[in-house]
């Protein structure tokens, strides 16, 4: 199910992979920020920015194995925004839903209320959904649309 836009609930939208690396080309002030565990950049691989000279924010926005809320998170990825000053920051995950909770609550955070900047999440997220053989990576997502990832 490919989502080029859609408007979400709370002000977070959800942005297809191509309209995020399209932004990040050519937005200066943008930034993503891969939310998943650990495990996940290790095993799975993370999305490569070093094409257009830009680097992504790592914070688990739940830690493996336990899957409990990092309490250290917007403390993180705020410290991690400081040189940076950007105007939208792009949070992916998985599939979008752990990017949506963790752009829901980095927007609503007291620390960056003040700031002029925009949350999004990446919808179809680094693997995409699950086709009918319950298998990530062949319908959608960042992986799917051969947008630059490696290994770790």
């Amino acid at each position: 199910m490919d989502r080029d836009f859609v408007q979400e609930d709370q002000g977070i939208d959800d942005w297809a992979p191509e309209m995020v690396w399209n932004e990040l080309e050519t937005n200066d002030r943008s930034c993503l920020v891969d939310v998943r565990s650990k495990p996940e950049w290790t095993f799975v691989g993370v999305p490569d920015l070093s094409s257009i000279g830009r680097k992504v924010i790592f914070s688990e926005w739940v830690s493996y194995p336990e899957m409990e809320v990092n309490p250290s998170f917007i403390r993180q990825v705020s410290d991690a925004l400081e040189s940076i000053s950007p105007d939208t920051i792009f949070f992916i995950c998985r599939s979008g839903a752990r990017s949506k909770a963790a752009a829901r609550a980095f927007s609503s955070a007291t620390e960056i209320s003040q700031k002029t900047m925009r949350c999004v999440n990446v919808g179809e997220g680094f693997e995409g959904d699950l086709n009918r053989h319950l298998r990530r990576g062949h319908v959608n997502g960042w992986k799917y649309k051969n947008l630059p990832w490696r290994q770790t």
